[in-house]
């Protein structure tokens, strides 16, 4: 079973958001995707160990191993496509929160291309088609899939630091881990 780029975007949403517990159609809904489609992400997921499922149902991610799999496998698995300058929502270095610590001239910072979009850039191709829009919708989400980015597209500085900052995010001492995560 071979994982998939929705995947990783049905994992990041769950991290997101630690105490809650997703229902499919929830997800389908806020990540623009079919409940089907959220359904086998979970199951691929689980069997990558990405994720655990208990016998009662529920599911969530198992935080070291997404990780683990952001900062070393995912610009091998799903690089980004660089592609020519157009308008759209920034990402990696262009968005919080490595924006804030890292400088990049006036329409140097990548974006993924969008309608709704204010900033015009080199584009990239963002980690799902759907990402866009379900990070304008959730910053969290949005902080998550930009450090992503930057492990994508990044040189070695940026990767460092976005490889720091996203192990702050996920592995955040008042998050709730699953037993097998530990």
């Amino acid at each position: 079973m071979d994982l998939k780029p929705q995947d990783l975007l049905v994992m990041l949403k769950a991290a997101a958001h630690p105490p809650q517990r997703w229902t499919y159609a929830a997800l389908a809904e806020a990540l623009s995707l079919s409940a089907s489609e959220a359904h086998a992400s979970v199951k691929r997921s689980v069997a990558s160990g990405l994720a655990v499922a208990p016998p009662r149902g529920d599911w969530s991610p198992i935080r070291p191993n997404l990780l683990e799999f952001l900062v070393h496998g995912v610009r091998y698995v799903w690089p980004a496509t660089a592609g020519p300058v157009k308008r759209g929502v920034p990402t990696a270095f262009g968005a919080e929160p490595l924006a804030s610590q890292l400088t990049a001239g006036p329409g140097d910072a990548p974006v993924w291309p969008h309608p709704g979009g204010r900033v015009k850039g080199p584009s990239i191709s963002p980690l799902y088609r759907t990402a866009p829009q379900a990070a304008l919708m959730d910053p969290a989400l949005y902080r998550l899939l930009s450090l992503l980015d930057a492990l994508r597209i990044g040189r070695a500085r940026e990767r460092a630091l976005a490889a720091e900052l996203l192990e702050a995010e996920l592995m955040r001492p008042d998050l709730r881990f699953s037993d097998a995560s530990q």
